[in-house]
């Protein structure tokens, strides 16, 4: 009897704290970093993974650096052999925290890039987040330097490269 009291219990504990989450695997991911006059440098990742904790504001999401598409194939390939050397680091994670989180509205988050195994911390990242019904829609964008994360871009497409790659979001998380 004391056992079922406990387990009990203990599923009441997990099933409260699982409200307090929301989640997404088909978060959408999109960088840029191209310059005028030259062809565009754009991909986008749509299976990447978040969740959000309502409780405290907690973030985390996670992109297949393979999982980037861009217009051009072999654009493709070189951002994956030579650039983000997706063999070697194939994951992009960010985790942050939402200051004053709300469910609906303009705030920022603080949080950590780790990408082609480097972290830089980002501050004040400007992200928009509204309900819709059970779903929290989380979106966003932030500059980041390919220096940051030791990318070196060859001096023959120097010019066809921005150093800065804008970064935009967009997650649709449902309660879990």
């Amino acid at each position: 009897m004391k056992k079922n009291v406990l387990y009990l219990l203990l599923l009441i504990s997990v099933a409260t704290m699982a409200q307090n989450k929301y989640l997404t695997k088909s978060g959408s991911l999109i960088f840029e970093a191209s310059v005028p006059s030259f062809e565009e440098v754009k991909a986008t990742n749509k299976s990447v993974t978040a969740i959000l904790n309502t409780e405290n504001g907690e973030f985390a999401s996670l992109a297949l650096v393979k999982g980037f598409r861009f217009k051009n194939a072999l654009m493709e390939e070189h951002s994956n052999e030579n650039y983000a050397e997706s063999d070697d680091f194939p994951k992009a994670i960010f985790k942050g925290k939402i200051k004053d989180y709300s469910k609906e509205g303009k705030t920022t988050i603080d949080g950590e890039l780790t990408f082609h195994g480097k972290t830089k911390s980002y501050k004040d990242i400007n992200i928009v987040t509204k309900t819709d019904g059970d779903n929290i829609i989380v979106t966003g964008g932030f500059m980041a330097n390919v220096s940051d994360f030791d990318i070196k871009i060859p001096k023959v497409v120097s010019n066809k490269l921005s150093e800065k790659v804008k970064i935009d979001f967009e997650f649709s998380l449902k309660k879990k």
